[in-house]
């Protein structure tokens, strides 16, 4: 089967505005009898149910915190990218759209990305006029900073809150709606299933999580923005609340999933320091603009305190590998390659099972040339967080880092109008597939989230809704029914298995099982190995499983295996995934497709293409389809950075 991303035809720079034309509109009078549901309050789901609220639509909006501010957006602390050439540095709308293009290693959908690339200044302009409070210039002009993989300027930042700052910006949109009851909010509830009648998305599926009350909400329209899944690995930068439970469910009642395999490291996070921790945290990305990244030249002086290392006898080794981006290449290859010195014997800090997992990240330098003033200004925030969590100065002694789970550039397919292959369900935000290929670059998770929720939404909901027209289902109806019972059924498995391990044990077995052969670098005989394994411990899972409590009231152990479960659905995707697409591009790293210099080596004649799966039945392989990915504005070519 190959997928219909109904891409527009013609010049790229027009496509997104005469598809708007193109659209279906509905009667402001007629809105206000139209039901639309929103799973998540990030900056995608926040953004999209206040949009939508504001046409007059009514909104029901779902998040299992115990407010909407806490969604995960807040965590994304670097900037957020957008192409006004304020530097006038060069750059420009095609330039964003040309460095998301080849950042992804060209394994993205031209239109989706230039469209991002397009709506990035309308966004600046909507959060300055919320009152986010961007970084100014001393004559009160935005600032902006640079991010891995680009060569201007282009990013907007709130010091090390930007993600903070935009999602209040976004509550604040969100709560005048709930004010004026456009619509209605549903804080810590779970969607647990997605409700689908004669093919379409008609509702959800929710437990309350505090009661435990099971019911069923029913729309015209339902859209996902639930985020990504990468705490499949158990140890990631991701809060742990974070799940793929919602667009889970929507794979198994025919959603397909896309690229579940492109799986972001990033590079700047605080290394882990034994096996207690439960997740890891993430430096901004930003620091890299003035922290050199650097280990010892000789293995003998890892161990040694970094002021004892002389200058002559430390490896800056991004800036002498890659000398036109230097510290700033993109999150991949700055990953891959502190792998690669950490495995020669090169790595900081402590031991950790007998490896040291760390490389330097220094202000020195930025400290001597800007003064200290400066440095603090611009990333004082996470200077202190870094400092109350290792108990060291980075203004005194270098930052360790190394990478980990971050972001999934993988999540269900969606075509041009970001809906999915089940009409009526529409997906945003990272938990699609759509805008940044095989690796994401910085500062272009908050442009996504914003830029689907504010501006693509409200056109293509609206278009569907116009087109569609679907009727009023009651909750009598048998699919509403055999929803509530499924999830019912679910929950009961779940309480009465019985056995003596708790949800977390499985989920750190499953997280070492997928870094181990799914993570930085994969190979096919990890990936068959891991094949096998994982079903294996899904097996023990509902064996041996001990959920204590019961399922009529708060019980948080319930949802952790809830989460679990489908953990260990998807991780077995992740590397079937893996395993099909035998090239190298961007985050997806086969060692036996690399070039002479250690490089991702793609294959584009076989695998320009996205792939996604079809759910096809418990204990059955997943069907594998492909959207062929065409390139019309920007030449594949190997992916230089140097």
């Amino acid at each position: 089967m190959t997928l219909d991303a109904k891409v527009p035809s013609g010049p790229i720079e027009t496509r997104w505005q005469r598809r708007r034309f193109e659209m279906k509109l509905v009667n402001p009078a007629n809105r206000r009898n139209l039901t639309v549901i929103v799973v998540g309050t990030g900056l995608a789901g926040g953004a999209g149910a206040a949009s939508l609220g504001e046409l007059g639509y009514r909104v029901k909006s779902f998040c299992f915190q115990d407010s909407a501010r806490r969604a995960h957006s807040i965590a994304a602390q670097g900037g957020i990218n957008a192409a006004k050439n304020y530097q006038n540095d060069g750059d420009s709308v095609f330039r964003l759209f040309y460095d998301t293009v080849k950042g992804g290693d060209f394994r993205a959908r031209e239109s989706n990305v230039h469209r991002l690339a397009e709506i990035s200044a309308n966004i600046i302009d909507q959060c300055v006029a919320q009152g986010v409070p961007f970084a100014r210039e001393y004559g009160g002009l935005l600032a902006n900073r640079s991010f891995g993989g680009a060569q201007v300027s282009r990013t907007f930042y709130a010091r090390g809150q930007t993600g903070q700052q935009l999602l209040l910006g976004a509550y604040q949109a969100l709560e005048r709606q709930i004010d004026a009851g456009s619509v209605t909010m549903y804080p810590r509830h779970e969607m647990l299933d997605l409700i689908v009648v004669d093919g379409a998305a008609r509702g959800i599926v929710t437990r309350d999580l505090v009661t435990g009350k099971i019911e069923p909400h029913l729309a015209h329209a339902v859209v996902l923005a639930t985020g990504g899944y990468g705490n499949a690995f158990y140890l990631s930068t991701n809060a742990k609340g974070c799940n793929t439970t919602a667009i889970w469910r929507a794979f198994r009642k025919g959603a397909f999933f896309a690229n579940p395999c492109f799986t972001q490291i990033h590079p700047t996070c605080i290394p882990v320091s034994g096996a207690h921790q439960s997740k890891l945290t993430l430096m901004s990305e930003s620091l890299r603009n003035d922290g050199r990244v650097w280990v010892p030249k000789r293995a003998l002086d890892a161990g040694k305190a970094p002021e004892k290392i002389p200058e002559p006898e430390r490896d800056y080794y991004l800036e002498r590998l890659y000398p036109t981006f230097g510290n700033l290449v993109p999150r991949d290859i700055a990953s891959r390659r502190a792998k690669d010195v950490c495995d020669q014997g090169f790595g900081v800090g402590a031991e950790v099972s007998g490896v040291r997992r760390g490389v330097y990240l220094d202000f020195r330098d930025a400290i001597a040339r800007l003064g200290e003033a400066v440095v603090r200004e611009r990333y004082g925030n996470l200077f202190e967080m870094y400092e109350r969590i290792t108990g060291e100065d980075p203004y005194r002694v270098p930052m360790r880092i190394y990478p980990a789970i971050h972001y999934t550039m993988g999540g269900l397919w969606v075509d041009y109008h970001l809906m999915s292959t089940i009409p009526g369900l529409f997906v945003a935000g990272e938990a699609n597939f759509s805008d940044h290929g095989a690796n994401r670059l910085g500062a272009s998770a908050l442009m996504q989230g914003l830029g689907d929720g504010y501006f693509v939404l409200p056109y293509t909901v609206s278009h569907y809704l116009g087109d569609e027209r679907p009727v009023v289902l009651s909750e009598d109806h048998p699919e509403v029914k055999e929803s509530v019972k499924a999830v019912k059924r679910r929950l009961k498995r779940l309480l009465s298995i019985g056995g003596r391990r708790t949800p977390d044990s499985f989920h750190r077995e499953l997280g070492r099982l997928l870094w181990d052969h799914s993570g930085m670098a994969r190979n096919a005989a990890g990936l068959e190995r891991a094949i096998v394994k994982v079903p294996e411990l899904r097996a023990e899972f509902y064996e041996d499983l001990r959920v204590p409590g019961s399922g009529s009231d708060l019980n948080q152990s319930l949802e952790r295996a809830g989460r679990v479960a489908d953990f260990l659905e998807l991780g077995e995707l992740v590397c079937r995934d893996a395993l099909a697409r035998d090239e190298s591009c961007g985050c997806h790293f086969r060692e036996e497709h690399q070039t002479a210099d250690g490089e991702a080596a793609r294959d584009d004649a076989r695998f320009s293409h996205v792939a996604a799966w079809e759910f096809a039945g418990d204990g059955a392989v997943p069907r594998r389809h492909r959207e062929e990915l065409t390139f019309e504005f920007v030449k594949p070519t190997q992916r230089s950075y140097k």
